[in-house]
């Protein structure tokens, strides 16, 4: 049997169903993928390089299972953070974005992630919030105030099941500006912004301004695939405000629910403890992690595991990575061809929530063919 033949074949007839957290999702030829990007204002780290990886292989267990995956990564490059750091270092925003994106996609290309079929830069989609905003307003889901306009978010809250006291702190930390006193409820978050000194501003049918946060996201997830996907990727600790208000707004907007038909909340990295974060002063930058490991290694230590899990990082977890792989690839030089039963196990696996460590378990110890598909399916030649 050839990788190609595997990934072509469906191991039923119909439609194929993959699981992700719980929730059965049914394919026919395509899978819509929204994979929320960086915003470009700093130096790759493993927390990013995690929650792309999960994203691409997603990408390619969708192949396998005879599914053709379509992924939209976008770009915010019209952010608050940014222009802040931009400010900073003393660069225009936008330039600041450019250099980041590009060593970005360096950085993703030396771990063997792709690019996307789309990649929406929210500065082009500008036109699309302002659209957006207009559409918002006539369903009643929004209103104008002060030269802002404010989404209504008290149900966002509330639907998150988050306690209120906690609900606020994630929407400060969040850039959600609960104390603004133009808001009706601290829970709306703008989709428009009246224009700030110092930050970006375009013209807008209530005046000057720039785009929120969440509804660039909206803009270009609408704008590339229509109503809904079937699958919402990013970082856990985007659950909420962010990927909550992009639905809500979503589903405002087109009346369709829900807008994901899935979510791949990816577990956040930790060193010590300690969530990953500039702020905290614990990155792990991933161009430092491949200049002594390679990308296989560095992949294999991200995806051996749920991928919702929280987990830490240490050098040892990339020193098992490096045993666990040598022992995939020692089991591919196995002069063996597996069966049908051992495949079908593998494709299983990966259709029941990415089981990666568990496909990987089959593989090492089927050995041969078995181990040769997955190893190339998975990107860990």
């Amino acid at each position: 049997m050839t990788f190609e033949s595997m990934t072509r074949r469906r191991p039923v007839p119909g439609a194929t169903a993959v699981t992700l957290g719980g929730t059965p999702v049914r394919l026919l030829d395509r899978a819509r993928i929204y994979a929320c990007g960086i915003t470009p204002y700093d130096v790759t780290h493993l927390g990013h390089a995690s929650t792309f990886v999960w994203v691409d292989t997603l990408r390619r267990v969708l192949r396998v299972l005879g599914v053709e995956p379509v992924v939209c990564r976008n770009v915010t490059d019209v952010d608050d953070v940014l222009v802040d750091a931009a400010r900073q270092s003393g660069s225009p925003y936008d330039q600041l974005a450019a250099f980041q994106q590009f060593h970005f996609e360096g950085d993703m290309a030396a771990l063997g992630v792709p690019a996307p079929d789309f990649e929406p830069r929210a500065h082009s989609y500008v036109d699309a919030v302002l659209r957006l905003a207009a559409a918002l307003l006539d369903a009643g889901a929004a209103y104008r105030r002060g030269g802002s306009v404010y989404f209504r978010g008290r149900a966002v809250a509330e639907r998150a099941g988050l306690g209120e006291a906690e609900a606020l702190r994630l929407a400060a930390e969040y850039g959600g500006r609960p104390e603004d006193p133009d808001k009706e409820d601290p829970f709306d978050v703008a989709v428009w912004q009246a224009a700030e000194p110092g930050y970006p501003a375009w013209d807008s049918p209530w005046g000057t301004g720039r785009p929120g946060w969440h509804a660039e996201c909206v803009a270009m997830s609408e704008s590339v695939f229509g109503v809904g996907v079937d699958v919402h990727a990013g970082g856990a600790d985007l659950r909420f405000p962010h990927h909550a208000y992009h639905a809500a707004m979503a589903e405002a907007l087109s009346g369709v629910t829900p807008y994901a038909r899935a979510w791949l909340h990816v577990g956040t990295v930790a060193v010590d403890g300690a969530k990953m974060a500039k702020s905290a002063g614990n990155l792990v930058l991933l161009e430092e992690l491949l200049a002594n490991h390679t990308a296989s290694v560095v992949r294999l230590a991200i995806i051996d595991r749920p991928w919702a899990q929280a987990w830490d990082y240490a050098p040892s977890v990339l020193d098992a990575a490096g045993t666990r792989l040598e022992a995939l690839h020692r089991a591919a030089g196995r002069p063996i061809e597996a069966g049908e039963p051992a495949i079908e196990r593998m494709r299983a696996l990966l259709a029941d929530d990415l089981g990666t460590s568990a496909a990987l378990d089959v593989a090492i110890e089927e050995g041969g063919s078995a181990a040769r598909l997955l190893t190339a399916s998975l990107g860990l030649s």
